[in-house]
């Protein structure tokens, strides 16, 4: 079974997947929407109104930027905010119309949006990890096309339930149902296209190891200093918030530095990883790995987070049909220590491909002459301290923007969010449980021990 498979699927057994655990909240005004006619039905020459979902660092620093640097060509705007937290609302107010030069609305949630706002036809979703799929869903569900941060989803209730409501949109909708583009930047990025087709055309071989790597030295990394002292109860709303998480006491390290606390985030399967995964799917046509298995520990950073500061998984990839083909993909990550930094290396027997160098060579072929080539004079990777506005970023939001006015598909899709998900909560599961994980596509559920994964 394909993923295109995946996707066929009943209105009656999407409203089942919700039923069974996955809450779309108390949402009136979506609900309305499915019987109304879309909202995003634009001219050529209108301009399209957006909404920012989450006045998050991630949107403030390379979101927002890369929004502006096309928005005026593009005839794009941001007319509206939402955000849980009075104090972000505020802040958020402030920086968007100084950089828009109007007034911006103000929402207490997206639910409120979508319910008041009749001005939106798209919103940017940066929300924290766990929420991603599920704000999604809302969007659709209110017919607004949406540029949603990774990670897709941390479970795969939730990762079914935005795929499945994206496959209904596409259904109900003439115009090319919701336009939903992944944060996946790299998918945007040129370098990373040339390689795709270089892998594609059959030069470089069968790919028979992956090694990727992700290592800063950045004990700070996700904390948020002082901020969460600031952040009283009575200024957000926290049973929202939790979503369909279990209810627990108000925690506010917990709401504003959830990737250090699982079961909100993954920590680095879901802000690293899931970046450096997706371009294996991407390049060899394997949309999950065969399996996981996974490791790591808290053995550095002691300073009440959850989620490990050190972090390996070994994905097997291949076809279903041949276990005795395929190749092994290592990820491994450590927040301790810099050393060896960033690394996408792609290995066969004719040679290395290195996309953090842009190069193709014959590293590691036996009795040959050392040669190294350019992929391209094109931009390479980002490294791992990299937060902003860079080239792929950029071209990332411009083409979800291209894509919200020609209703053509982006360059992540859901698709591309559901393979990185599966990927990255197959080796959280292995993680979390000690066992090895597989991917049962016919109950889309993700399997340790020969029990399915909650994941929360």
């Amino acid at each position: 079974m394909n993923l295109s498979q995946l996707t066929r699927v009943t209105r009656r057994g999407f409203v089942k997947t919700v039923s069974a655990g996955v809450s779309f909240a108390a949402l009136p005004g979506i609900l309305k929407a499915q019987q109304a006619p879309s909202q995003n039905v634009v001219g050529a020459n209108s301009r399209i109104s957006v909404a920012c979902v989450g006045f998050s660092d991630r949107f403030k620093d390379a979101l927002l930027p890369s929004f502006l640097k096309s928005k005026d060509e593009l005839n794009f705007d941001i007319v509206a905010l939402a955000d849980l937290w009075s104090v972000r609302r505020e802040e958020g107010k402030a920086r968007l119309e100084k950089e828009l030069g109007h007034p911006v609305n103000l929402y207490a949630s997206d639910e409120e949006l979508y319910e008041k706002a009749k001005n939106v036809d798209a919103v940017i979703i940066s929300t924290a990890d766990f929420q991603h799929a599920m704000h999604t869903v809302h969007a659709v569900r209110a017919q607004k096309d949406s540029y949603s941060e990774k990670p897709c989803a941390e479970d795969m209730a939730a990762a079914n339930a935005v795929l499945d409501a994206v496959s209904e949109a596409r259904k109900a909708n003439n115009r090319g149902g919701a336009i939903v583009q992944i944060g996946s930047q790299r998918r945007s990025g040129d370098s990373y296209h040339i390689a795709n087709d270089y892998i594609r055309s059959g030069k470089f071989g069968d790919i028979t190891y992956v090694d990727l790597c992700w290592n800063v030295n950045q004990p700070q990394r996700w904390r948020r200093g002082d901020l969460p002292k600031k952040l009283k109860e009575s200024d957000t709303d926290w049973n929202k918030w939790l979503l369909d998480r279990p209810k627990v006491a108000f925690d506010p390290r917990k709401y504003l530095e959830f990737r250090l606390f699982w079961p909100y985030s993954s920590g680095i399967p879901g802000q690293w990883m899931c970046h450096q995964i997706d371009t294996v799917a991407w390049f060899t046509g394997f949309e999950f790995p065969r399996s996981a298995m996974s490791g790591g520990g808290l053995y550095a950073w002691k300073d009440g987070r959850e989620n490990f500061d050190t972090f390996t998984t070994i994905l097997e990839y291949g076809p279903e049909d041949d276990a005795s083909k395929g190749f092994q993909v290592v990820f491994s990550s450590r927040q301790t220590n810099a050393a060896r930094g960033n690394v996408e290396k792609y290995h066969s027997a004719q040679g290395t491909i290195d996309l953090i160098k842009g190069t193709v060579s014959n590293e590691g072929v036996e009795g040959t002459k050392e040669e190294t080539k350019k992929l391209a004079e094109t931009e390479v990777a980002a490294t791992a301290a990299n937060t902003g506005a860079g080239n792929m970023e950029v071209a990332h939001m411009r083409n979800w923007m291209e894509c919200v006015r020609s209703r053509k598909q982006p360059n992540a899709p859901i698709e591309a969010g559901y393979s990185h998900a599966v990927a990255l909560i197959m080796s959280n599961a292995s993680l979390r449980t000690g066992m090895k994980a597989t991917f049962d596509k016919a109950a889309r559920q993700v399997m340790a021990g020969g029990k399915v994964f909650k994941g929360y």
